[in-house]
């Protein structure tokens, strides 16, 4: 087994077949890296590097995907990495409807499964964008999110699950794929910011407008700030004060 596989989780393994096409090549060794999934595209080019020409020879492009389910600290330098010298896309999902299964707690008893209230949506992407917003500024590096149904399982461990009351997640299923969105460059992240924005607008407004927790609308203001789509202006009061940036 190729030693990408070997710690490889459910949800990441489901996400990988899910996502390849049949003639993409898995867990292939680039740069000293496994990437997850490497899409190939053939195309002819005449001498002169012009495309689509006949009786010319081959050449051979490929986007490199990489799909995580965890913490985007832990790939920051793998992706700041490879996007120095290729295409990369990096996929991530986002539970819009999640499924708690608790396995027995002690023998005889029964399983459980229930339907979490908690609802994730694509603007959640903020919450781990802040590693490295600047990656989208990248015309080597794209983002796409994925919002699924999962099943989370659970398993009774009281001495490490103490802030779930005993119970830790043992392994995470995708049941569906609810919707896709693909996000090439900071104006693709700028549609999710509601029209309704004032031109001159602070984490409050943000909070608002886009009905989301303080703390979210903090780090989607700081992701697009860290990229250069808004820019800091003055003080309203405590606040920043935020525009749209005029660099392109």
């Amino acid at each position: 087994m190729d030693i990408g596989l070997l710690n490889e989780k459910s949800l990441h393994a489901d996400l990988k077949a899910w996502y390849a096409r049949p003639d993409d090549e898995i867990e292939v060794k680039i740069d000293g890296y496994f990437i997850d999934i490497v899409q190939r595209t053939h195309r002819l080019r005449d001498r002169q590097g012009n495309y689509g020409v006949q009786e010319d020879q081959e050449i051979q492009d490929h986007l490199l995907v990489e799909i995580q389910t965890g913490n985007f600290s832990a790939i920051k330098r793998k992706l700041t990495d490879l996007t120095a010298r290729h295409s990369l896309r990096l996929v991530y999902p986002i539970a819009q409807e999640k499924w708690i299964v608790k396995r027995p707690k002690v023998k005889g008893d029964a399983r459980t499964r229930r339907k979490s209230p908690k609802r994730g949506q694509i603007v959640d992407i903020f919450r781990e964008l802040v590693y490295f917003p600047e990656l989208l500024n990248s015309p080597n590096f794209s983002l796409e999110v994925l919002l699924i149904q999962e099943e989370e399982v659970r398993r009774y461990d009281g001495r490490k699950g103490w802030r779930r009351g005993g119970w830790v997640t043992e392994e995470r299923h995708l049941l569906s794929v609810i919707k896709r969105r693909l996000f090439q460059d900071k104006e693709d992240l700028w549609q999710l910011i509601p029209s309704k924005l004032p031109a001159e607008f602070t984490t409050a407004d943000l909070t608002r407008v886009m009905k989301i927790p303080k703390r979210t609308a903090g780090q989607v203001a700081y992701c697009l700030r860290r990229m250069n789509a808004i820019e800091q202006i003055g003080k309203s009061g405590r606040s920043y004060l935020y525009a749209r940036s005029s660099e392109k």
